[in-house]
């Protein structure tokens, strides 16, 4: 357990080195975390993907589900200056288009890096 612990706060580390290189170098930047989870969901609380105005991004809030719609939004925000708070699920709407196959839930919170 605490490896995987370790293990988390190398990748926040390396996600957020790679927003402030990405700033320095003059991009756009917008950083997206889980803030919330429910039932089964692919990444825990607390993990991150960083994005730039090219649509560069590392890091992982899904392990690839949602990813290019975090992405899309992560650009929007970028462009408008304004965070935002995405909410994936699998539901009747979603059921073809962007949610999680697993069956959980997963709220995304998406703001600009200064």
């Amino acid at each position: 357990m605490a490896e995987n612990a370790v293990a988390g706060f190398e990748e926040a580390d390396e996600i957020l080195r790679q927003a402030a290189e990405w700033r320095a170098a003059g991009r756009g930047v917008a950083l997206a975390t889980v803030v919330s989870t429910w039932g089964s969901s692919p990444r825990a609380t607390g993990s991150q993907l960083v994005v730039d105005d090219t649509g560069a991004f590392r890091g992982s809030v899904s392990g690839g589900c949602i990813e290019g719609a975090v992405v899309l939004e992560a650009l929007e925000v970028i462009k408008e200056g304004k965070p935002r708070l995405l909410d994936f699920g699998v539901t009747d709407e979603q059921a073809w288009g962007v949610g999680l196959a697993c069956g959980g839930k997963v709220e995304v919170f998406v703001e600009p890096v200064a």
